[in-house]
């Protein structure tokens, strides 16, 4: 399940959490950090945490809904899976329901019997408006020595990408 090549953060998580191959849970559950399916989960499985991950083994069965930022999968959901993050779907994985994810990666032998979604994660803020590059700096303020931050029109500041063109200056301090 964990073959050579290129290991994902989800594949290396620490599983704190485990249901094993003999083992049946009714009721959903909420973890943190890393769970592992060997046996059968019969109600939703949630995570808590942004860099949590669920690995299913090819004896795994979930019966409810998967929410989880990482997902590695290899057993059967029946339900509808939901991976913010990376969801990887082994030879023997079978989704019996839909799939929203941002990333994902499938084998060939996996099958899904539902809707496939891409809901990309929400992209971070690389610049913040009204911030100047360094901390010393007033907010706002523009470094008027510096040739890579002018802008066209003869405006000083920081790049905006999302802005519309503006009237008037940025002045330095």
């Amino acid at each position: 399940m964990f073959g050579s090549g290129n290991k994902s953060k989800a594949k290396s998580a620490k599983i704190e959490t485990l249901v094993g191959r003999n083992t049946e849970i009714t009721g959903d559950v909420t973890f943190q950090g890393g769970m592992h399916v060997d046996g059968t989960v019969r109600g939703n499985v949630r995570a808590d945490g942004d860099h949590c991950v669920i690995s299913v083994s090819q004896h795994g069965v979930i019966e409810g809904d998967v929410k989880v930022p990482h997902i590695v999968l290899d057993g059967t959901v029946t339900g509808d899976v939901y991976s913010r993050e990376r969801l990887e779907l082994e030879a023997h994985a079978k989704v019996n329901g839909d799939v929203y994810y941002n990333l994902v990666e499938m084998a060939v032998g996996a099958s899904v019997n539902g809707k496939m979604v891409h809901k990309p994660a929400e992209r971070p803020l690389l610049l913040e408006k009204g911030r100047s590059e360094s901390a010393g700096d007033k907010p706002g303020a523009a470094r008027p020595d510096s040739q890579a931050n002018r802008q066209p029109g003869g405006q000083q500041g920081r790049f905006d990408p999302g802005a519309q063109h503006r009237e008037g200056k940025v002045s330095g301090s």
